[in-house]
């Protein structure tokens, strides 16, 4: 065999195994990135239940304006609900992700139009507002590496034959 086959098929081999390594860690990052989801969505699912236990003590006789702030208190939460759910079949999506940021909004902005809650669901929620933070901030920090991963040349040759697309914060 020839010296120049033998360095054609050994730099051909060293390309292959490179291409593999880098659509592996790019898979693996991607998981990550998804796991960190998780994570996310269920402090949020038991955030939204907090909220919802609150709306409930606060469903009573009410005067006009709290039943407007009421009842905007529930159609934030569902819309925050249906980005979140939006978000679920593909966390990475940069629409998603800037849907639930909104609506996330809107939900900070009615919470604070009502009385808040009592000292006990107070903490509860408070709480539950910190762990979703700190959900979020690490599904961030996945999606930073991710998306380094992501544009870094020469992986982004991999990346885009394979479909691998920048992630969105939340």
């Amino acid at each position: 065999m020839a010296d120049g086959t033998l360095l054609t098929i050994l730099a051909a081999a060293v390309l292959l195994f490179w291409a593999v390594g880098a659509y592996n860690r790019l898979v693996g990052l991607r998981n990550e990135l998804l796991r960190a989801f998780a994570a996310v969505d269920t402090q949020f699912q038991a955030r939204h239940a907090l909220l919802m236990r609150w709306a409930e003590g606060l469903a009573g006789p009410a005067e006009p304006a709290d039943a407007q702030a009421l009842a905007a208190l529930h159609a934030a939460a569902r819309q925050a609900e249906s980005a979140c759910t939006h978000l679920r079949a593909r966390p990475a999506r940069a629409g998603a992700a800037l849907s639930l940021r909104l609506a996330e909004d809107i939900l900070a902005r009615a919470r604070a139009a009502l009385r808040p809650p009592g000292e006990s669901l107070g903490t509860e929620l408070s709480e539950a507002d910190t762990a979703l933070a700190f959900a979020r901030r690490r599904f961030n920090e996945s999606a930073e590496v991710y998306n380094r991963a992501v544009s870094q040349f020469p992986t982004w040759l991999i990346a885009a034959v394979f479909g691998f697309r920048k992630a969105a914060t939340i």
